[in-house]
């Protein structure tokens, strides 16, 4: 049978034939598995300390009758279980798992115990010595228990050198200190593993794991001590490559990568490295990992430099072909191990010292290959196998006839045949190569030298011309379905204007004008078709909603529209620092622009069950710059559904052209994601992804859920839900306008930027002015009387507490703008015992924080111009009754930390409030947690247990701590965002423009501007304020940024002055 692979297999394997050794004969075959174990897992600690065991338990089974051994077998036993070979073995062991830090002491505790058993017995300085140099030698290897080791050679020397115990120990503590510093730098990540093999979380373990070795590897360039650092790293390569990455062939290739880097460094600087041997490691790397063709290139390559035979390094090709597994992923890991044996055939023929027949022996082996790709390609795809995109085999063996054989004409043959093959003649990159090798031919053709040097007739020469590069362009251009013809046109034109003469240049210019007009039309009918499809779509669902959206007044006309409500409580509601409020608006509505998820997206079904993001991204990077994607796997587990958002609508179109293409093994469809989402607003304010869900699950099945992030404004309300398949979207229409727990009007409709609208209502028209430091005696009738004076009054609202108590802020809407503006006449003017302040409401959409107070959740108001649905704050405290000290209230408040900023205060509050009593609830999204305080301190204790860990969403696990601590953590950083505006380029991004073509394949590294970079750091909401001993800093809702850092007392001090803030400053909450 074939050898197992991986420590867990050789280990149940081995026990297996263990408990069947009966005899010598067959414990001997035991301790052979044993040595195979070692040689294909050299770094597992769990094979050798099995190992160890097994042969220290034979040489004392052979000491004695008492085990039942023959006496012949117990005299053969005791020359192959000797003593030596036994603490040999143990010594080997140890020197192969030293350096894994976080449990070798498991292997040298059971050791250095039979070491020192064996000390006890005989006492002798040879022993005392050897065990004493073993302990010099641990103590300078970094390892999780130093301490503990230290203790055991403390208690050795007390036993056995006591006269030389303080100098010896003295001087090995001393040596160790470079050890105890090595460990404590990689202790931050052995904790986060342990925790993570602690919590069971498969996922989380490789995240921190890859970290760690990230870290690791890049540690050899900073390193002191590069021995040290070396082993570390390739300690930790064993113990990940024998555990929990034992069949990832990513983690193969980067330590094949660090070991080859490591190798050069030896031969450029002479440095002196105990490495493995890198032929060994890919003979393990490609039986872990059969399926890597890029494992299987690599060690064919590597066996070629190292001046392995060509019957050797053919084997090595044959056992790549032989496992059932190079397919796995496709042709790709077949084509990637091929083009490595080809590419070594290659060399070998051009080698001037290669024997004789080394050409023929290349020849053959060049067409076998291919002829084996293709045969393959077929058994796996049948008919519809169309070869490799890159065309590598085919290059190598033009190059191999063009440089070898001087066989031009059969070189071009193969040109000629590719030509043929649609994935080929449709990629502008093949028609380049083919043109650049023809002018490589004609360059090196010596210039034919006339018999007769006499000018001829007409006194002209002959211009010798590429004619045939000339016509492999004009072959390209003529492909009515070629991907990229923009680029081949500019290299036709450059080529007849420096080989071709001018009726050809003539020529050239008309067929590429004509050619252009072609493409125009193309791109125009795939728009139009495109465009012509949503239009429908639109058309249908608007006949459906249309009418209702002009008749109900009630209901909201558009997915951006609001409804006009005079005394709109949400609106005005917030203050803030003039310049924070403009960049926050700014950043907010630049995050917003120019997005139109709905046409720039593709729903890709029928991917690879275990595809991965990176993998899709690398796919469809070449047709378009991806925004974001998100995969789902199907029920069944046969294959995964993505839906992907691109930049552009034309990067849509090139994405199309993947429809019915091969990713992997698998025949991948690609349709346009238009009419699949909705956007959906007014549903409960607790609402999660799992109560959208169920509200649509008649309708259809929904892909995902999208929130918006609350990071720029706390208080929106609505959600994006993209469904499976447009029926199922249509349906979910149908819903809109229907009233949710008796209370709450839905919103459903198809998401359309182009259907956005103006902010409505009194705020965004003008209409509207706040007064404040009204006298609190007086009512909405006597500011009816004053502001009437100066034109028609929609509506007039006082703004109270809890207890029915004016705070003294009014909003009073007109009919007209030009009435609003006239009452600002009343600006300074004394209205019974104060001095009223009136100005313009100042619209706004920046609420980085959202306070909810009492039992009461936000309310659920119509949805404002943007989409956004406001969910004012609640209701202000009651000012009567006594007031918390600001002792007591921050010891009955807590934080709550990794709240995602899609999650909103009515969700956290749902959460938190079935611990106790909540008073006051702040949400953060810009620091990505909430302030919560509790009625009394006791619950403040028994909530951070409960919370601690508790996962609010899916992968976020909420952690509890301080006000401070809150405010230490930065808001969320998305990638996915479209960022614009001026002055926010950055500097590897500093040009713009659009995308010329749709077949313009995209830059291949794209860096986002960040948001507010460049000045002081300063929370959302806060403002800074000019140091001076008499000048107190602003109270901004309950928060500002000091001069001084404040306490935790502080925060919670001024949150309780909110409410006495708002009296003084005229504002409400």
């Amino acid at each position: 049978m074939a050898n197992p692979v991986g420590e867990d297999s050789w280990l149940a394997y081995v026990d297996e034939e263990s408990r069947h050794a009966t005899d010598l004969e067959a414990r001997v075959k035991v301790v052979e598995l044993f040595k195979n174990a070692i040689a294909s897992e050299p770094g597992s600690l769990k094979i050798w300390l099995a190992y160890c065991e097994w042969f220290w338990s034979l040489f004392t089974d052979c000491q004695t009758s008492e085990a039942g051994w023959p006496e012949e077998e117990q005299k053969h036993g005791r020359e192959l279980f000797s003593f030596d070979a036994a603490l040999s073995l143990w010594s080997d062991g140890y020197e192969a798992i030293k350096y894994r830090v976080n449990d070798s002491h498991e292997f040298w505790n059971r050791w250095v115990s039979i070491e020192l058993e064996q000390l006890a017995r005989t006492r002798t300085p040879v022993g005392v010595k050897r065990i004493s140099h073993l302990f010099r030698d641990r103590l300078q290897v970094p390892h999780s228990t130093w301490e503990n080791t230290s203790q055991m050679f403390s208690s050795f020397l007390s036993t056995y050198n006591n006269v030389a115990y303080e100098s010896e120990f003295k001087e090995v503590t001393a040596s160790a200190q470079e050890a105890k510093t090595a460990y404590e730098a990689r202790e931050p990540y052995e904790l986060r593993l342990n925790r993570a093999v602690k919590s069971g979380d498969q996922e989380a373990h490789k995240t921190v794991m890859k970290e760690y070795l990230g870290w690791e590897m890049s540690q050899v360039k900073k390193a002191r001590n590069t021995s040290l650092t070396v082993s570390l790293c390739l300690g930790l390569f064993s113990r990940v490559l024998s555990g929990v990455f034992t069949f990832d062939d990513e983690v193969w290739t980067d330590a094949a990568i660090y070991i080859s880097g490591l190798q050069h460094q030896v031969r450029v600087s002479q440095l002196q490295l105990a490495l493995p041997d890198v032929l060994n490691f890919y003979q393990r790397a490609t039986t872990h990992c059969p399926w890597s063709g890029p494992l299987w290139s690599r060690y064919i390559l590597t066996a070629e430099e190292a001046g392995w035979s060509f019957h050797s390094i053919e084997s090595i090709k044959h056992a790549a072909t032989n496992t059932k597994a190079l397919d796995k992923h496709g042709m790709a890991g077949v084509l990637d191990m091929y083009t490595a044996w080809c590419g070594f055939l290659k060399r070998t023929a051009m080698d001037p010292n290669a024997p004789e027949d080394a050409a023929d022996v290349a020849e053959v082996g060049l067409l076998a290959a291919l002829e084996d790709v293709d045969l393959w390609g077929r058994r796996l795809y049948k008919d519809a196998y169309r070869g490799d995109p890159n065309y590598r085999l085919q290059r190598i063996l033009i190059q191999y006839l063009t440089e070898v054989q001087g066989d031009i004409d059969e070189a071009r043959n193969h040109w000629d045949r590719m030509a043929g093959q649609p994935l080929l003649a449709d990629s502008y990159d093949f028609w380049l190569n083919y043109y650049l090798w023809e002018m490589m031919v004609y360059s090196s053709k010596p210039k034919p030298r006339s018999p007769t040097p006499a000018t001829p007739v007409g006194g002209t020469k002959i211009k010798r011309v590429p004619g045939i590069a000339t016509n492999i362009l004009q072959r390209a251009i003529s492909r009515p379905t070629l991907d990229w013809p923009e680029r081949v046109m500019e290299v036709y034109l450059q080529h007849c204007n420096d080989y071709e003469r001018p009726e050809t240049l003539h020529h050239a210019l008309d067929m590429v004008y004509q050619a252009r007009q072609e493409v125009a039309k193309r791109r125009e009918r795939e728009n139009a078709e495109a465009a012509a499809a949503y239009a429908a779509q639109m058309q249908q669902a608007q006949q459906t909603s249309g009418s209702a959206d002009d008749t109900a007044p009630g209901s909201p006309s558009g997915k951006r529209k609001r409804e006009s409500t005079p005394g709109d409580s949400s609106q005005g509601l917030n203050k803030r620092v003039k310049s924070v409020e403009a960049d926050g608006v700014s950043a907010a509505n630049e995050q917003r622009l120019k997005r139109d998820r709905e046409n720039t997206s593709v729903m890709v079904t029928n991917l690879p069950a275990d595809v991965t993001q990176t993998a899709i991204r690398k796919y469809f990077r070449e047709y378009g710059h991806v925004n974001n994607l998100d995969v789902h796997k199907e029920a069944d587990g046969e294959s995964s559904t993505a839906l992907i958002e691109f930049r552009s609508t034309e990067d849509v179109q090139s994405a199309l052209l993947r429809d019915q293409k091969y990713f992997g093994k698998n025949q991948i469809s690609v349709k346009p994601g238009t009419g699949l989402t909705l956007f959906v607003s007014n549903y409960p304010p607790t609402a999660d992804e799992s109560y959208i869900r169920n509200l649509f699950k008649d309708c259809g099945e929904v892909f995902n859920v999208r929130f918006p992030s609350l990071k720029y404004n706390a208080h929106r309300r609505f959600c994006y839900v993209s469904f499976r398949d447009q029926d199922s979207a249509y349906k979910a229409t149908l819903l809109d306008g229907q009233t949710i727990e008796g209370k709450y009007k839905l919103q459903s409709k198809y998401s359309d930027p182009i259907r956005k609208k103006d902010r409505e209502g009194a705020v965004a028209e003008g209409r509207e002015v706040r007064v404040k430091n009204v006298d609190f005696t007086a009512d909405e009738d006597d500011l009816q009387d004053v502001f009437g004076k100066y034109g028609k009054i929609a509506s007039v609202r006082i703004v109270r507490n809890m207890a029915g108590k004016s705070i003294g802020t009014a909003f009073v809407s007109f009919e007209t703008k030009e009435d609003a503006e006239n009452a600002l006449q009343l600006d300074k003017t004394k209205f019974k015992s104060q001095i009223l302040l009136v100005e313009l409401t100042k619209e706004t959409n920046f609420k980085p924080f959202a306070t909810n107070r009492g039992d009461r959740f936000s309310a659920s108001p119509a949805p404002s111009g943007d989409g956004d649905v406001a969910m004012a704050d609640g209701p202000v405290e009651s000012s009567g009754g006594q007031k918390p000290t600001p002792k007591e209230i921050q010891e009955r408040t807590m934080a709550v930390m990794n709240v995602p900023d899609t999650v909103n205060d009515s969700r956290v509050r749902a959460v938190v409030e079935k611990y106790g009593e909540i008073v006051k609830l702040v949400l953060r999204p810009d620091h990505q947690g909430a302030i919560i305080e509790f009625a009394d301190a006791a619950t403040v204790g028994r909530a951070a247990l409960a919370l601690e860990g508790y996962e609010i969403v899916p992968g976020r696990k909420l952690r509890t701590g301080t006000v401070n601590e809150l405010f230490k953590e930065k808001s969320e950083m998305r990638e996915d965002k479209i960022v614009t505006g001026k002055g926010k380029a950055s500097k590897n991004n500093k040009t713009g423009g659009s995308k010329g073509s749709s077949f313009m394949p995209p830059p291949q590294s794209i860096r986002r501007p960040v948001l507010g970079k460049g000045g002081a750091k300063r929370g959302l909401g806060f403002v800074a304020t000019k140091d001076s001993e008499n000048h107190l800093p602003t109270n901004t809702n309950g928060t500002g940024h000091m001069a001084k850092p404040k306490s935790n007392a502080d925060f919670k001090a001024m949150f309780i002055n909110t409410g006495k803030g708002d009296e003084v400053n005229g504002t409400h909450n």
